[in-house]
């Protein structure tokens, strides 16, 4: 097997069809569930027929003839969701006397828990017509096994083979992946010119909802000729063979997706967090490596059946487990930010490398101080430990330097202020507020504290953890902003490439490659300086940012809750090196092919968790031997006293 074929169980099997229902599902798969697929065949359609022949005709009408839908595959051609066979069960109304409903009802009843109120409603709701299938519930194989057996105490009643989604890693995926459900009466009357039938399924989330026209395929259409009393004449006519849906293989790494959800968990779990997100990103071309948002969602409980209480329950709970936390919601970046300030600075010559500027422990403007994070001011400064040492005095009076326009600008460079165009629903756009923006919002001109603010990604400032994690991608590939990308390749139902996915460039940053590289040196000093703390103990090469963002309600003391960042990357020579030990010659380079992003929300400890959760997952995805991780940086505690 090569990398451009991947071979699937369902090659062979989605051009055959089964049943009246005629749902595409390998011939051995259905014989495999204890000789009950023939058996079914036998009751639904070589005895309807066999009688039927001999009655008057009555009606042709169409039908559709479902296809399986595509499977998604992992980069490496890791199997994530495929399409199981399941037990479905339906009544025709026109083969169900009116005096023996209640009677079906109660038996269907017992054998599945249904309420035999649910059963007669959901006939009672059925307004098409008499001769149309109507869906009752799914069933386990011992329950079409009771049905197949007693028919007689079941008239109307099919069993039916249907395709249900299963996903193999369980929620590890979920907010990548999506889910599809059944389609409702709304889609139904929006969707049903482009194909789609009642009790179709649609991609109502995730991957599944943005490549719904890619992984769908096309229903084929048979002619059927029916009795006055539904039963099927003869062998339908094919009016159209079904072509089944397209496969993906996706960016994703099944291993490096179970290393950041397995660091991330354990920050939160020890903190008590309730939200969270890691990201991973090839910077050389935009692809997702990892994408976990916790907490999650079991997404087979939506394929197999969600009730609307589960729903509902999932939709109320505070922790938002729907919520994808990398693109939906958006959050002030804090001292991450401080790369849009610095570049921008150097970019527009307010300042060289070599520029030192004094920081004191507050700036005062007026009546208002605003204050350097350590309260005691570092003296002077150049851009790297400017940088290093994430001085918001420093980054105060580079902001003033810049204006707020100009510091928009630059921000707009780096991506912010507009999705990043990742192929998954609901992405925030995130704030860059201009003089415009605030006239138009506020009916205000920009104050400087307010700039000062910006300056350090606070204030009116919004960013969504992608944006933070595309801005550190094109640092650390100098210059260039892709488009994130989650599909890798399209696949055809025999395995075969369709369509390769190719990189996007948003946009190559109008800036000189030695500021980014300027930059990149100042990354490197965050992590020498040990602003991280032991992080540049491990034998891996990592430059990046921390960050601290407060927003929310504030408690008893008025201080606001913060939450924590860190944006890191990964030269391509990772490991130390006798030449280079310091690592400085290696994050100079714009050759990285990793930059990693952590975010937990509302943290409150004494020290950066985020950067916890980096250095623990860069510790499994190099196989570093030591532990450096620091427990002890995850205790609630007052931040403020020693960190930004």
């Amino acid at each position: 097997m090569t990398n451009d074929q991947i071979l699937t169980p369902e090659t062979a099997a989605q051009r055959r069809h089964l049943a009246p229902r005629f749902i595409a599902f390998g011939i051995a798969i259905i014989l495999a569930v204890s000789g009950l697929g023939l058996r079914l065949f036998q009751l639904q359609l070589a005895e309807g027929s066999t009688y039927a022949a001999y009655q008057e005709f009555e009606l042709t009408t169409e039908r559709a003839i479902p296809v399986a839908r595509g499977l998604i595959y992992d980069r490496k051609g890791r199997l994530l969701v495929e399409n199981v066979p399941t037990f479905v069960l339906r009544i025709l109304p026109a083969e169900l006397p009116f005096e023996d409903r209640l009677d079906v009802a109660r038996r269907i009843s017992d054998l599945t828990g249904i309420k035999t109120r649910k059963v007669i409603e959901r006939l009672d709701r059925h307004t098409g017509s008499q001769f149309e299938l109507v869906r009752i519930t799914d069933i386990d194989t011992e329950t079409a096994r009771v049905i197949a057996e007693d028919p007689g105490q079941f008239p109307g009643v099919s069993v039916d083979l249907e395709a249900r989604r299963n996903y193999t890693e369980g929620k590890l995926m979920s907010h990548v992946l999506g889910w599809t459900g059944r389609i409702n009466a709304t889609e139904y009357q929006a969707l049903k010119d482009d194909g789609y039938y009642p009790e179709d399924l649609l991609g109502k989330a995730g991957l599944e909802a943005t490549w719904e026209d890619v992984l769908r395929g096309t229903y084929g259409l048979e002619e059927v000729d029916l009795d006055r009393e539904g039963h099927e004449v003869k062998a339908p006519d094919i009016l159209r063979e079904p072509e089944p849906g397209n496969s993906l293989v996706l960016t994703i790494d099944t291993k490096v997706q179970q290393d950041a959800q397995k660091a991330l968990k354990w920050a939160m779990d020890k903190i008590g967090v309730k939200r969270g997100t890691f990201l991973a990103m090839n910077p050389q071309n935009g692809e997702i490596l990892a994408m976990v948002s916790l907490p999650t969602y079991d997404n087979n409980q939506f394929a197999q059946g969600i009730s609307m209480a589960e729903y509902n329950k999932l939709l109320k709970d505070p922790s938002k487990p729907m919520l994808n936390v990398a693109i939906n919601e958006q959050y002030p970046p804090g001292s991450t930010y401080k790369l849009v300030t610095g570049t921008g600075a150097l970019a527009d010559g307010k300042i060289t490398p070599t520029t030192r500027l004094r920081t004191e422990p507050f700036l005062e403007i007026g009546d208002w101080k605003y204050w350097e994070w350590n309260r005691e001011g570092w003296g002077p400064l150049n851009i790297f430990d400017g940088f290093g040492h994430s001085s918001d005095t420093f980054f105060y009076q580079l902001a003033g330097k810049l204006t707020i326009d100009r510091l928009a600008y630059w921000a707009h460079q780096f991506g912010y202020g507009k999705p990043t165009g990742i192929d998954l629903p609901g992405e925030a756009s995130g704030i860059v507020p201009t003089n415009e923006w605030k006239r138009q919002t506020k009916n205000e001109i920009y104050f400087t504290g307010e700039l000062y603010q910006a300056g350090i990604g606070q204030g009116y400032n919004m960013s969504t953890p992608i944006q933070v994690l595309n801005s550190y991608a094109a640092l650390a590939n100098g210059g260039t902003l892709y488009k994130p990308q989650l599909v890798k390749r399209v696949l055809d139902p025999g395995g075969n490439v369709l369509e390769r996915v190719q990189p996007e460039v948003m946009r190559k940053m109008d800036v000189d490659r030695s500021t980014l590289r300027t930059m990149r040196a100042a990354a490197r000093r965050v992590v020498t300086i040990r602003h991280t703390d032991n992080l540049v103990d491990l034998p891996i090469v990592v430059a990046g940012k921390s960050g601290t963002s407060e927003f929310g309600e504030r408690d008893k003391q008025g201080r606001l809750p913060f939450s924590n960042w860190f944006a890191a990357f990964v030269p391509k020579q990772a490991r130390k090196t006798a030449a280079d030990p310091t690592g400085i010659q290696a994050v100079k380079r714009d050759d990285s092919n990793l930059v990693v992003l952590a975010y937990l929300d509302d943290t409150r400890t004494k020290g950066n968790a985020a950067t916890e959760v980096v250095k623990y997952f860069l510790q499994l995805h190099y196989g570093v031997k030591v532990d450096l991780r620091n427990p002890d940086f995850l205790v609630r505690d007052n931040f403020y006293a020693r960190n930004s």
